[in-house]
């Protein structure tokens, strides 16, 4: 089975699925051949036609199944300094380095090489396969697909997240909310600023806002929390605007996000950012100018993988990796999405997070033995 997931692998790191490209060829390659092994495959495209999630299922067409998810996109390689070819799969060492090999290929890989044997078992339970796009530019693809099955009415009971978690089951992660708010004031000389609007002044006060809840988040958080930090975070990334010392700038836009660690704060924090944009900038600046404002822009949000009790994903993982050793993470992944439409879910996966977005990626070939025992002992839960 190794040898089989080595091959797979091998493929899924010569598709070059960076975010900003097309992963068709990827999941029409994954397609090809769950579909040959008769499973009823569907092919769910984006907008733009050049982008698709992948969900197949084996076995009876009822509630109730097993999620095997992974995301397909990769993070881009340029100007990262790469010892190997980063699309052509090296072993080296006891591990196979190429771009995508622990985040998220891996898992894919034993997944697609333990396939055959799922298709020849007589299922009595709902296996599904989810492969998504744009995981990395904000769980775009996992969102389109939770919509899918929302709407054709698809309700598996449990998720497995192969993100790299070294194998250890992870109940738990923040969500992760990225935001660009712009601001839109009057440009005037620096000489007379009552006469203008000046946009990265009133960019400064919302900065001082976000300052303020951030402070007011720390005794939000539940008492149970294992985060590091427990509460929400918020960060603000950039503040941009302005074009000379003495002009009066009529530009500018703050960069931030939060990191939530219950859904109930992110609506405290957007409840809170709109009343004083609504309440307190917007009118001071339409004072001067009817037509200053400040807009909002939605970059991504994604909600946080809470730890739940009880908990199937957990119970039934640990069966099969035999650990009891079960935490949260800081960093995201698409777990949240699918917890909010009805299932229960864990992350678990091979190799490290530490390797993830790095030049000379790789995951170790014990870390994917590892997996595979996992995902073959799953078999006995399927019929």
């Amino acid at each position: 089975m190794i040898d089989d997931t080595k091959d797979i692998l091998a493929e899924l790191i010569a598709f070059p699925t960076v975010s900003t490209d097309s992963n068709l060829h990827m999941i029409q390659w994954l397609a090809q051949r769950l579909g040959d092994l008769g499973a009823q495959v569907e092919i769910w495209y984006d907008g733009s036609g050049n982008k698709a999630n992948l969900f197949a299922t084996m076995g009876p067409m009822r509630d109730g199944g097993i999620v095997l998810s992974g995301h397909s996109d990769v993070v881009p390689v340029a100007d990262q300094d790469w010892t190997t070819e980063p699309f052509e799969m090296v072993e080296k060492d006891g591990n196979w380095y190429g771009r995508g090999a622990c985040d998220m290929k891996g898992f894919i890989a034993a997944v697609m090489a333990m396939a055959p044997r799922y298709a020849a078992l007589d299922l009595q339970r709902p296996l599904h396969f989810a492969f998504t796009y744009d995981e990395e530019t904000g769980c775009l693809g996992a969102q389109a697909l939770a919509e899918q099955l929302v709407e054709q009415d698809i309700r598996p009971a449990v998720a497995i997240i192969g993100e790299p978690t070294m194998m250890k089951i992870i109940e738990g992660h923040k969500g992760c909310c990225e935001y660009s708010t712009h601001f839109t004031g009057l440009e005037g000389h620096g000489s007379s600023p009552d006469l203008g609007v000046n946009a990265v002044e009133y960019a400064v006060r919302f900065v001082g806002r976000l300052m303020e809840l951030k402070e007011e988040l720390k005794p939000r958080a539940p008492a149970s929390s294992r985060f590091d930090p427990p509460w929400t975070t918020i960060n603000t990334g950039a503040l941009i605007g302005g074009v000379a010392h003495n002009v009066i700038p009529g530009k500018a836009r703050v960069d931030w996000e939060m990191r939530p660690v219950q859904k109930s704060d992110m609506t405290f924090v957007k409840d809170a950012v709109h009343d004083y944009v609504t309440r307190v900038l917007e009118p001071a600046m339409q004072e001067v100018c009817p037509d200053a404002g400040i807009e909002t822009e939605v970059i991504g949000e994604v909600g946080g993988l809470e730890p739940m009790e009880p908990s199937e994903a957990r119970e039934l993982v640990s069966a099969l990796t035999g650990g009891n050793d079960v935490g949260v993470v800081p960093f995201g992944t698409e777990a949240g999405i699918f917890q909010d439409i009805g299932m229960s879910v864990v992350v678990c996966g091979p190799g490290s997070i530490a390797q993830a977005h790095k030049p000379d990626e790789f995951v170790s070939i014990d870390q994917m033995e590892q997996c595979l025992d996992m995902l073959e002992r799953l078999c006995a839960k399927l019929v």
